[in-house]
């Protein structure tokens, strides 16, 4: 292991007091304490390395999309992720690609259509970056990237040694993994890799998607799946752009609750008795695999009386997506927890069901668990 020194000739630079909010989506929250690089494995030995020398914590960051920095920033090392590449050792056309945990994951999408690989064109235009994908299972439009990963590449901090992990071991579940539940904290994940389907038709297991291509005489190609996904995106201000407001977020605050029949029914008959839900309608939903009910939060959200565009000149819910929560300009984190406890506190009155916060919480004492209900 490499002494660990902020000479930018021996290894990992460190720099102190660096803003985070310009490595957010965001665009909120304070400096970090201690902040540096990993453009190579041996960086995040160093880093793990110089946050317990000077017994400070350590925090691993992506693309900084599902993350909330607190306004005092974050009394730690960051170690943010420039990892690059994508490797198929066997040849594309073999299915089996691997890409490092900084690799842009739209980029990464993009690659795997060039080359004719289905199985994540749906996650088409998500922020953020490969590294990131397997911690909450991320997912779009009918797919979920756990149903891809053939193993992630990790370096155990307790141990001190790398390894690789099957998809198995990493139990994949809606939004979660043992990367943000069993063992939080533990791993950091250095590369990922993927089965995917060569020359394998695309998903259309999303409503959007099947009337998007309801009257085609032909299945659609992968390109024009990613192109479709992009433009629903874009249209829910999903794509990051600077000439849209509504994409200054990190994407869904929100997961959709996970809940069984009997507490659905509970919800819909609250609902009713408070006038938000009609005698003969219901909360969408579909079951999963597990058995289970996954419901619309952005459903819940507008009929608890949040409407797309709520809020004040400082932040305020995405007047496309009800799911998104945006910075409009000088947002501090507490006027985003205002606003998301304000959110959880009537959806609880109007349904009796917790919105959870898909968000990443950076910085903040205590930690998250009042925004988990």
């Amino acid at each position: 292991m490499r002494q660990v020194s902020s000479d930018p000739q021996s290894g990992l630079q460190v720099r102190e007091n660096v803003p985070l909010a310009p490595y957010t989506t965001f665009g909120v929250g304070g400096p970090a304490r201690y902040f540096a690089e990993a453009t190579a494995e041996e960086h995040v030995y160093q880093a793990m390395e110089f946050a317990a020398g000077r017994r400070v914590p350590l925090f691993v960051l992506g693309g900084g999309s599902n993350i909330l920095v607190a306004d005092a920033g974050f009394q730690g090392l960051v170690l943010r992720m420039a990892l690059r590449g994508i490797e198929a050792p066997a040849g594309a056309a073999a299915g089996k690609v691997a890409a490092a945990a900084g690799e842009d994951w739209d980029r990464f999408v993009e690659w795997c259509v060039d080359h004719d690989l289905a199985g994540v064109e749906c996650m088409s235009g998500i922020p953020g970056t490969v590294g990131a994908t397997p911690v909450q299972n991320v997912g779009a439009y009918g797919q979920e990237v756990g149903d891809v990963i053939s193993s992630v590449r990790v370096l155990d901090r307790q141990e001190r040694r790398t390894l690789e992990l099957g998809a198995a071991e990493c139990r994949f579940a809606y939004r979660s993994s043992i990367f943000n539940t069993t063992h939080r904290d533990r791993y950091v994940i250095l590369k990922v890799r993927f089965d995917l389907r060569p020359r394998g038709e695309p998903c259309l297991a999303h409503g959007d998607l099947k009337n998007s291509f309801a009257a085609g005489t032909a299945p659609p190609t992968l390109r024009e799946v990613r192109d479709t996904v992009l433009r629903i995106r874009k249209s829910k201000g999903m794509i990051l752009s600077p000439d849209d407001a509504d994409s200054k977020s990190v994407g869904s605050f929100f997961k959709n609750p996970v809940v069984s029949e009997a507490t659905v029914r509970r919800a819909e008959e609250q609902a009713r008795r408070r006038g938000c839900l009609a005698p003969d309608e219901h909360i969408p939903r579909f079951e999963t695999k597990e058995g289970v009910w996954k419901i619309s939060a952005a459903f819940l959200i507008e009929r608890a009386g949040f409407r797309k565009g709520h809020g004040n000149e400082r932040v305020g819910i995405s007047r496309k997506h009800a799911l998104a929560l945006v910075n409009r300009g000088g947002a501090r984190a507490q006027d985003v927890l205002a606003l998301v406890r304000d959110i959880q506190a009537v959806v609880r009155s109007t349904f009796g069901i917790e919105l959870i916060t898909e968000a990443v919480l950076l910085g903040f004492a205590p930690p998250a668990k009042p925004l988990a209900g």
